[in-house]
């Protein structure tokens, strides 16, 4: 993961990309046994698992099995970035909690340039980035990838009240602009972006990489 800027590039091309296919039979149709967003189980060596998933550890495969099979995986290159292959969920309700769900899957930069040399597809999103489609053999590799990051957009807009009473106090409260506040629980890893004018972002990793979420927050105001 080359930055948290990506997470915002992919947020905005993926809300509004229709990657909507139909359910196979080894879709799960109830995830009320999966861990709500809320549930973050801090492991030893500064890991964490999320939705069932250990982050860092757990592959995509896993996650296909735990979640579902339908995660449409894609590389995505933003403009000034060198790429993250993507497993995007449209619509996915673990614990009961509908929205959608974006997992980063771990690459070396020669793997995604490889990637992109067999592409099938490239496509020009919204915000200029591109979503690369992965040819049959990578597509079946992508599956063995740990998951170190995710995106998870709630269907359902929170509030403070809601974040605390579910999340806890958190560590810190920074403002990104005029409607923007992140809430930090660096022990969990967990940024969760609350937006009054907009949808909730919950970017998760490992409590031991939280850096990687807080160093683009440098500067920005606290609360």
């Amino acid at each position: 993961m080359k930055s948290i800027a990506l997470f915002f590039v992919l947020l905005l091309a993926l809300l509004v990309l229709p990657m909507l296919l139909p359910s196979g039979p080894d879709n799960r149709s109830d995830l009320a046994d999966v861990a709500p967003p809320w549930q973050i189980d801090r492991l030893p060596g500064g890991a964490s698992r999320v939705f069932g998933l250990t982050l860092g550890q757990s592959t995509l495969e896993e996650a296909r099995q735990q979640l579902g099979t339908d995660a449409q995986v894609a590389l995505i290159v933003a403009s000034g970035e060198n790429g993250s292959l993507e497993a995007y969920y449209e619509s996915i309700s673990p614990g009961g909690v509908k929205g959608k769900l974006i997992l980063t899957l771990a690459t070396e930069l020669a793997q995604r340039e490889q990637m992109l040399a067999r592409a099938r597809k490239v496509d020009y999103m919204p915000s200029a980035a591109r979503r690369v489609t992965l040819g049959a053999d990578d597509l079946r590799q992508a599956g063995a990838a740990p998951i170190i990051a995710m995106v998870f957009i709630p269907s359902a807009n929170l509030d403070e009240s809601v974040v605390l009473q579910r999340f806890g106090t958190p560590t810190e409260r920074l403002r990104s602009g005029e409607h923007k506040e992140h809430f930090l629980y660096p022990d969990q890893g967990l940024d969760l972006q609350l937006d009054a004018k907009g949808k909730e972002v919950l970017q998760y990793v490992a409590p031991r990489d939280f850096a990687r979420l807080r160093a683009p927050l440098s500067g920005a105001p606290a609360r």
